[in-house]
């Protein structure tokens, strides 16, 4: 009788099972992904959760199904309702994802009071806290009222009889890879038990219609610990962003089965909790330097936000045989492309000087409208002459040196005149389109069909 098999070797990136080591997964097509981990006996169901009768789902006409906005339900902040599309869709499973310490058990902690003291019952289950550390951070940010229940637990199946018992409408796992299953011998955090753990909660979710929260960490390079087909399994991620040593933090979804993937919450970090920044382009550009080059205010859209920012060049005299190029918060390869574009079509000797582009804030964009801005930016700072602090500026630069025109241009002017800016300089194309009227001559509308033009304007 051939020996059963004690271990097995699982890809990271999409989950994939084999026998033996690979060094390219077959089915993700990765190298190196496959670890090593020991397999146990799962139990007569396959591992998975067992509902009871009454709570499974029947199958259902698409004509019987009804969707109203009354089937969500708000956290009780704006910014983090944007995000999930509206608000929260009943037994949905959503992944958050963000660097230790960037305060993701502080926003769900802040969610659970909002929701309890909406009359929703809440349970909150820590696998890394005890209960006393709970009530130290539920003190700090304020009182709590309602249904809002916690638990201090690490075996899902402790866990499920637990959601069975009490039928809460809300749950929050913090954190998936502290979880463990009996079934799997490995190590909870490890591929077998995060991907069963997961498949567990998701069956759970859908089964009882439950909304549930997993709080996962992430690696060095930006993403959930963990196989990648966690992702896939869950209906919405969402990734806390932001330097630990600033005070603002960017909620970003980077996939939603219930609303867009375009849309950013902006929360603020204060002694009491997070805070909501509900005017962005006023918070990123306080503190603006006067008289200085290489300043240039952009806007940017997150999904249907307009979001003013300060676009930083520095140009320097090179003593190196190659110059330097560093970008911060922009692509490094458009900023390259750019300068090429203006030593070719505005015969700019940029060989001889060092380039540095920034971000102000700490932002992160990869919008095309933010061209213009960083090539003026960069003549700015190589003429060393100040850009007006009062100048908006837009638009996607062409490797020929023709501005493009960019998307939701209305927007960004509204957004700018707003903020009290008197001039704006964008598309010639997007002013064609655009009721200039609307306006009634609170801004001056300059458009520009070339780099030449626009260096000009400026």
């Amino acid at each position: 009788m051939a020996k059963a098999r004690t271990t097995a070797f699982f890809c990271r990136e999409c989950g994939y099972e084999s026998a033996k080591w690979m060094g390219q997964c077959p089915a993700c097509r990765e190298w190196n992904t496959f670890v090593e981990e020991p397999v146990g006996k799962k139990d007569a169901g396959g591992g998975s959760a067992k509902l009871r009768p009454a709570e499974r789902a029947k199958p259902a006409r698409l004509s019987e199904i009804s969707v109203e906005e009354k089937d969500r339900t708000s956290t009780g902040y704006r910014e983090l309702d944007r995000v999930l599309g509206g608000g929260i869709v009943a037994g949905s499973l959503i992944l958050v994802g963000g660097d230790p310490g960037i305060g993701k058990s502080t926003l769900l902690l802040q969610v659970c009071r909002n929701l309890a003291a909406a009359g929703q019952k809440v349970l909150y289950i820590s696998g890394e806290e005890s209960l006393k550390q709970i009530k130290l951070r539920a003190n700090r940010i304020g009182p709590a009222a309602g249904e809002l229940l916690f638990l201090c637990e690490t075996s899902l199946d402790n866990i499920q009889e637990t959601i069975l018992e009490v039928r809460p409408e809300v749950v929050i796992i913090d954190s998936i890879q502290t979880m463990y299953r009996e079934e799997i011998a490995s190590a909870p955090g490890s591929v077998s038990q995060v991907r069963e753990s997961t498949n567990l909660l998701m069956q759970i979710a859908k089964g009882s219609g439950v909304t549930i929260f997993i709080v996962g960490h992430v690696t060095k390079e930006g993403v959930v610990a963990g196989p990648r087909v966690l992702e896939h399994m869950v209906d919405t991620v969402l990734y806390f962003e932001g330097d630990r040593h600033a005070s603002y933090r960017i909620l970003r979804g980077v996939k939603n089965r219930f609303g867009s993937t375009n849309e950013i919450g902006v929360f603020e970090m204060r002694e009491q909790g997070l805070t909501e920044v509900e005017n962005p382009s006023e918070f990123m550009l306080s503190g603006r330097p006067e008289g200085a080059s290489g300043a240039v205010v952009a806007c940017a859209m997150e999904g249907t936000r307009p979001i003013l920012l300060e676009v930083q060049a520095l140009v320097t005299q090179s003593n190196l045989g190659i110059p330097r190029r560093t970008a911060a918060g922009v692509d490094s390869n458009r900023v390259n492309l750019l300068i090429a574009v203006l030593e070719k079509r505005c015969h700019y000797e940029m060989g001889r000087y060092d380039a540095y582009v920034n971000i102000a804030g700490g932002m992160r964009m990869n919008e095309p409208a933010l061209d213009l801005s960083v090539v003026l930016a960069l003549v700015s700072s190589l003429k060393d002459k100040p850009a007006d602090e009062k100048t908006i500026v837009f638009g996607e630069v062409g490797l020929s040196g023709e501005v493009r025109a960019v998307s939701m241009a209305e927007q960004r002017v509204h957004e700018a005149v707003k903020l009290g800016f008197s001039c704006c300089i964008l598309p010639q194309l997007c002013l064609e389109k655009m009721n200039a009227s609307v306006f009634d001559g609170r801004i001056r509308l300059v458009g520009v069909r070339n780099v030449r033009e626009a260096i000009a304007a400026l």
